[in-house]
C-alpha cells in the first residue's frame, strides 16, 4: 500500500536542505580542486595520463545506462530500471573523482596547440579554425550543464526513493536528455581535445 501524497512530499522534503547543500557544496569543491596543482606542493607527481579516456568511456558508458534504464521502465521493470539509475549516478561519481585527479596532476590542454606549448599561436588557430568554436561551445555547455545535473539527478532520485512516481516521472523528463547530453558531450570533448594531449 501506497504511503499517502502528503507523506511522500514530507519525505521528499527530508532531503531538500541536503540536496540543495550538496548542489552547491559539489562545484565549488571541483572548481577549487580544478585549480589546485600538486606539483605546486612540492609532490613530484606524474600527469595521470591514462585517466581522459577511461573517464570518456565511463561517460559513453553512462549515456548507454541512462538509455537502458528508459527503456526498462518503459517495459514496465522497475527493479532493472533502479539498479541501472543507481549505477549512472555510480558512474558519474567515479567520472568525477578521475576528472579532478586528472587536473590535479596535469596542465589544461588547449584545442588546437599542436606543439603542446599551452597557447594557441596564430598558425595554430587559423588551422583549426571555426572547430575550435565548436568544440568550445560543446565544452561549456556540457560544464554549465553538468552543475545543473547534480539537483535534478537527486531530486529526481528522491522522489523515486518517496514512491512519488508521479513527481518523479514528471522530473525525470527534464533530467534524462540533459545527463544525456552531459554523458555524449563529454565523449565528444575528449574526441575532440585527445589529438591535443601532451605525450
Amino acid at each position: 500500500m501506497e504511503n499517502p501524497p502528503s507523506e511522500n512530499i514530507r519525505v521528499e522534503q527530508r532531503f531538500n536542505k541536503f540536496i540543495i547543500a550538496i548542489s552547491i557544496v559539489i562545484p565549488v569543491v571541483v572548481a577549487i580542486l580544478f585549480g589546485v596543482k600538486l606539483k605546486d606542493f612540492g609532490y613530484n607527481v606524474e600527469p595521470l595520463s591514462f585517466l581522459p579516456p577511461i573517464y570518456a568511456a565511463i561517460n559513453g558508458f553512462t549515456a548507454i545506462v541512462l538509455v537502458l534504464a528508459v527503456r526498462a521502465i518503459k517495459n514496465g521493470n522497475r527493479k532493472l530500471h533502479e539498479r541501472l539509475m543507481t549505477t549512472a549516478i555510480s558512474l558519474s561519481v567515479v567520472f568525477l573523482v578521475m576528472y579532478v585527479a586528472y587536473h590535479m596532476t596535469a596542465d589544461s590542454t588547449v584545442f588546437g596547440d599542436t606543439n603542446h606549448n599551452g597557447q594557441l599561436e596564430i598558425e595554430e588557430n587559423l588551422k583549426v579554425g571555426m572547430l575550435r568554436y565548436l568544440y568550445l561551445l560543446l565544452l561549456i555547455s556540457h560544464i554549465i550543464l553538468s552543475i545543473a545535473i547534480i539537483p535534478l539527478v537527486l531530486f529526481t532520485y528522491v522522489r523515486a526513493l518517496a514512491e512519488n512516481f508521479d513527481r518523479h516521472k514528471r522530473l525525470a523528463k527534464i533530467t534524462f536528455p540533459i545527463w544525456l547530453y552531459i554523458a555524449v558531450t563529454g565523449v565528444v570533448v575528449y574526441l575532440m581535445i585527445s589529438p591535443y594531449y601532451a605525450n
